[in-house]
């Protein structure tokens, strides 16, 4: 199996496909502007105590507070407590963490009253971004990742990923890091630093040892609360530390900066691969070219289709997840309805593992297969969904199908489901029913053209419209193109783009920057 990663970095947002043997499995897609991650770590107030939840709400910035469980303040918060008094007392001089003591645990069955007041500043990390109605959730209980070592401050001993079996190997990772760890910090070691040499290691400790000093830092130097400290990783390169391999081909990147940062990056935890880094320059846009937009369209939705003609059907509500497995008008199997019920449930077991990577669904997903009233039918879908799930990084749980047919699927989920809207709103008329002629859409085009070229002074341009558009525009050999190119110079270009709608266009200038070329009363 060959693995790509293709990165489109647009003006508004950044979008992350990972492809396996050019099958799109996993897709992310965020705000530039995004202001929250999981991972952040943030110095904040505590804004309102709830004994009855034994839990408190804190200010991290968002318009819904976030929300703090006692028993996620960690057992190390009072050693917190105590060094982030040290660290605010003097502005100029930083206490050495190396010199900061530990105290006791926290008590398990404390109170969150008796530990926290209204006000008091705490030192939190994002692990579940907002979903829904629902703010974010926080753990007092620090952690830094990196692509091979997790490092915990205040943390007391290593630990050894349980993926990595063999004994031996597990004793030499465990003596490596102790040798390597800071003093006052525990450490975990991940799956993939199975078989990696001391100096790979050491390397990485550094730097996530730099991260944990660079936030003590901020908290040090700065007074406005809540206050960022720590951003992790843009979801591109975070994405790239949970999922690098080396059987990873290519990672394309059509953006020069996040180009930069993910050489960067990959030269860092793999120089032997930093080759495969890319920067994409073709004319059509990077998903386009690798068919992932088609992908996309094809993949989200409510009905989702698979193999001969059968189909999914995925519903969300705020508790769960709902699938339905339907045969659809496929050929039946000419051994009989239980060997057809098993052929369709086998496909809806592949495909569902994919879309829940894709969708990156969470929390309770229910799954309603096809009867099969043969017992070890039914054990063999349940062994095909576990075998399909294995390539899943999230924490998860797979029962086997009820006496209903329905089988159970827990996932862990750390942020909202990827929801991508596959419906095209009419770009002419907006819902209203009514628009403008068809056969002038070409006419109004050249407008557009006209008013960018000789009144706004922009001569090198590119304009995306649907490839049925883009089809007629360059059909002929004195096509539409050509004319425009001798009316307005070579600097026109049509590029076809399979995100458009059938009337939908937009322009970009010669440093692919959106122009926004549309009417008042277009959209309206």
């Amino acid at each position: 199996m060959t693995s790509e990663v293709v990165i489109d970095v647009q003006e508004k947002d950044i979008s992350t496909a990972l492809l396996e043997d050019k099958r799109l499995v996993e897709y992310q897609n965020e705000p530039r502007s995004a202001s929250f991650s999981v991972g952040n770590v943030y110095i904040a107030k505590v804004k309102k105590l709830m004994p009855g939840l034994n839990a408190c709400f804190v200010d991290v910035g968002y318009e819904r507070d976030a929300f703090l469980h006692y028993l996620d303040l960690g057992s190390q918060f009072n050693s917190y407590t105590k060094y982030l008094k040290q660290v605010q007392s003097d502005r100029k001089k930083l206490y050495p963490f190396a010199k900061a003591s530990h105290l006791p645990d926290l008590k398990k069955d404390g109170s969150v009253q008796s530990t926290l007041t209204v006000g008091q500043e705490v030192l939190v990390q994002i692990v579940k971004e907002p979903i829904s109605t629902k703010g974010p959730r926080l753990t007092g209980e620090l952690s830094f990742a990196g692509r091979f070592l997790v490092l915990i401050p205040f943390g007391d001993k290593v630990s050894v990923s349980s993926k990595i079996k063999k004994g031996e190997e597990r004793a030499r990772l465990k003596q490596l890091v102790q040798t390597i760890r800071p003093k006052n910090c525990g450490v975990i070691v991940r799956t993939v630093a199975e078989g990696q040499r001391i100096a790979a290691l050491e390397g990485e400790m550094k730097v996530l040892t730099k991260r944990w000093q660079n936030a003590i830092v901020k908290v040090q130097k700065t007074q406005n609360r809540p206050q960022l400290v720590y951003e992790e990783a843009v979801r591109a390169i975070a994405l790239l530390r949970d999922i690098f391999s080396p059987d990873f081909e290519n990672i394309y990147v059509n953006n020069d900066e996040a180009y930069r940062q993910v050489s960067d990056y990959v030269s860092l935890i793999a120089p032997n691969k930093a080759g495969i880094v890319k920067k994409y320059t073709g004319s059509v846009p990077i998903f386009d070219n690798f068919n992932i937009t088609k992908q996309i369209k094809s993949s989200f939705g409510k009905t989702i289709n698979y193999k001969h003609g059968a189909y999914l059907i995925i519903e969300h509500t705020e508790a769960l997840h709902v699938v339905d497995v339907n045969s659809g008008n496929r050929t039946r199997n000419e051994n009989g309805q239980e060997a057809n019920a098993l052929e369709v449930n086998l496909g809806a077991a592949d495909e569902l593992a994919r879309q829940l990577r894709l969708r990156d669904m969470g929390g309770i997903i229910v799954v309603d297969f096809i009867d099969m009233h043969l017992a070890e039918d039914r054990q063999l879908l349940y062994e095909r969904m576990c075998k399909n799930m294995q390539n899943d990084r999230a924490r998860h749980n797979i029962l086997p199908l009820s006496k209903f047919g329905l089988m159970q699927i827990t996932r862990q989920r750390v942020r909202p489901v990827m929801d991508v809207s596959v419906d095209e709103t009419c770009p002419t008329c907006n819902g209203t029913g009514k628009i403008r002629s068809s056969i002038l859409f070409t006419d109004r085009l050249e407008d557009k053209i006209d008013k960018l070229v000789n009144k706004i002074g922009i001569k090198r341009f590119y304009l995306h419209v649907h490839p049925y558009v883009a089809a007629y525009i360059n059909q002929g050999i004195i096509s539409l193109k050509r004319k425009w190119q001798i009316k307005y110079g070579l600097g026109v270009n049509i590029v076809p783009s399979q995100k458009l709608a059938f009337l939908q266009y937009e322009f970009y200038d010669a440093k692919k920057e959106f122009i926004d070329m549309k009417e008042e009363i277009e959209t309206k």
